[in-house]
Protein backbone atom coordinates (compact mmCIF):
# COMPACT_ATOMS: atom_id res chain seq x y z
CA UNK A 1 0.00 0.00 0.00
CA UNK A 2 2.79 2.47 0.86
CA UNK A 3 4.55 1.76 -2.45
CA UNK A 4 1.31 2.45 -4.37
CA UNK A 5 0.82 5.72 -2.48
CA UNK A 6 4.40 6.84 -3.14
CA UNK A 7 4.09 6.04 -6.86
CA UNK A 8 0.92 8.17 -7.05
CA UNK A 9 2.22 11.08 -4.97
CA UNK A 10 2.91 14.18 -7.03
CA UNK A 11 5.77 16.38 -5.90
CA UNK A 12 7.23 19.70 -7.06
CA UNK A 13 10.67 19.25 -8.63
CA UNK A 14 11.33 22.75 -9.94
CA UNK A 15 9.50 25.98 -10.71
CA UNK A 16 9.78 29.40 -12.26
CA UNK A 17 7.65 31.95 -10.38
CA UNK A 18 4.53 33.00 -12.31
CA UNK A 19 5.50 30.79 -15.25
CA UNK A 20 5.57 27.03 -14.58
CA UNK A 21 5.91 24.14 -12.14
CA UNK A 22 7.59 20.82 -12.85
CA UNK A 23 6.14 17.83 -11.04
CA UNK A 24 7.26 14.24 -10.62
CA UNK A 25 4.62 11.54 -10.43
CA UNK A 26 6.11 8.07 -10.11
CA UNK A 27 8.64 7.85 -12.95
CA UNK A 28 6.95 10.58 -14.97
CA UNK A 29 7.33 14.34 -15.15
CA UNK A 30 4.54 16.84 -15.74
CA UNK A 31 4.76 20.55 -16.47
CA UNK A 32 2.10 23.03 -15.49
CA UNK A 33 2.56 26.11 -17.66
CA UNK A 34 0.89 29.36 -16.66
CA UNK A 35 -0.68 30.50 -19.93
CA UNK A 36 -2.86 33.30 -21.22
CA UNK A 37 -5.18 33.70 -24.16
CA UNK A 38 -6.72 37.11 -24.70
CA UNK A 39 -8.11 38.03 -21.27
CA UNK A 40 -8.15 34.44 -19.94
CA UNK A 41 -5.39 33.00 -17.77
CA UNK A 42 -5.12 29.22 -17.36
CA UNK A 43 -2.76 26.43 -16.37
CA UNK A 44 -1.93 23.86 -19.01
CA UNK A 45 -0.68 20.56 -17.58
CA UNK A 46 0.94 17.84 -19.67
CA UNK A 47 3.29 14.91 -19.25
CA UNK A 48 6.78 15.43 -20.62
CA UNK A 49 7.66 13.15 -23.50
CA UNK A 50 10.79 11.02 -23.37
CA UNK A 51 12.59 13.54 -25.58
CA UNK A 52 11.53 16.44 -23.37
CA UNK A 53 12.77 14.63 -20.27
CA UNK A 54 16.14 14.08 -21.96
CA UNK A 55 16.35 17.79 -22.87
CA UNK A 56 15.37 18.76 -19.32
CA UNK A 57 18.09 16.52 -17.88
CA UNK A 58 20.65 17.98 -20.32
CA UNK A 59 19.65 21.67 -20.23
CA UNK A 60 17.82 21.98 -16.92
CA UNK A 61 15.74 24.92 -15.80
CA UNK A 62 16.33 26.99 -18.94
CA UNK A 63 14.83 24.27 -21.14
CA UNK A 64 11.66 24.31 -19.02
CA UNK A 65 11.45 28.10 -19.49
CA UNK A 66 11.58 27.55 -23.25
CA UNK A 67 9.03 24.72 -23.11
CA UNK A 68 6.57 26.74 -21.01
CA UNK A 69 6.89 29.68 -23.40
CA UNK A 70 6.33 27.41 -26.39
CA UNK A 71 3.20 25.98 -24.77
CA UNK A 72 1.87 29.45 -23.95
CA UNK A 73 2.56 30.94 -27.38
CA UNK A 74 0.94 27.97 -29.14
CA UNK A 75 -2.37 28.72 -27.33
CA UNK A 76 -3.38 25.07 -26.88
CA UNK A 77 -6.85 25.91 -25.48
CA UNK A 78 -7.95 27.80 -28.58
CA UNK A 79 -10.42 25.86 -30.74
CA UNK A 80 -8.53 26.93 -33.86
CA UNK A 81 -5.06 26.29 -32.44
CA UNK A 82 -2.70 23.99 -34.30
CA UNK A 83 -0.62 23.59 -31.13
CA UNK A 84 1.48 20.43 -30.97
CA UNK A 85 0.66 20.35 -27.26
CA UNK A 86 -3.13 20.54 -27.57
CA UNK A 87 -3.80 16.79 -27.42
CA UNK A 88 -1.48 16.32 -24.44
CA UNK A 89 -3.62 18.33 -22.01
CA UNK A 90 -4.20 16.46 -18.73
CA UNK A 91 -5.21 19.51 -16.70
CA UNK A 92 -8.65 18.14 -15.80
CA UNK A 93 -7.17 14.91 -14.46
CA UNK A 94 -4.21 16.39 -12.57
CA UNK A 95 -5.08 19.95 -11.51
CA UNK A 96 -6.19 18.94 -8.01
CA UNK A 97 -3.09 16.79 -7.44
CA UNK A 98 -0.85 19.59 -8.71
CA UNK A 99 -2.47 22.15 -6.40
CA UNK A 100 -2.00 19.78 -3.45
CA UNK A 101 1.66 19.27 -4.41
CA UNK A 102 2.25 23.03 -4.67
CA UNK A 103 0.57 23.64 -1.32
CA UNK A 104 2.73 20.95 0.33
CA UNK A 105 5.87 22.33 -1.36
CA UNK A 106 5.11 25.90 -0.23
CA UNK A 107 4.48 24.81 3.36
CA UNK A 108 7.72 22.80 3.38
CA UNK A 109 9.69 25.71 1.93
CA UNK A 110 8.12 28.25 4.30
CA UNK A 111 9.52 26.22 7.16
CA UNK A 112 12.92 26.46 5.50
CA UNK A 113 12.41 30.11 4.57
CA UNK A 114 12.78 29.47 0.81
CA UNK A 115 9.21 29.59 -0.58
CA UNK A 116 8.55 31.85 -3.58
Amino acid sequence: MLKFWMENKMEVVDQEPHSWFLFKLGDNFLISANCEFSFVGYDFIMFLSEGEVIKFKELGHEYLNELANAINFSVPISKTSKSIYKDRNVSDEYSEKSLDAVEHWRKSNEQLGTAT
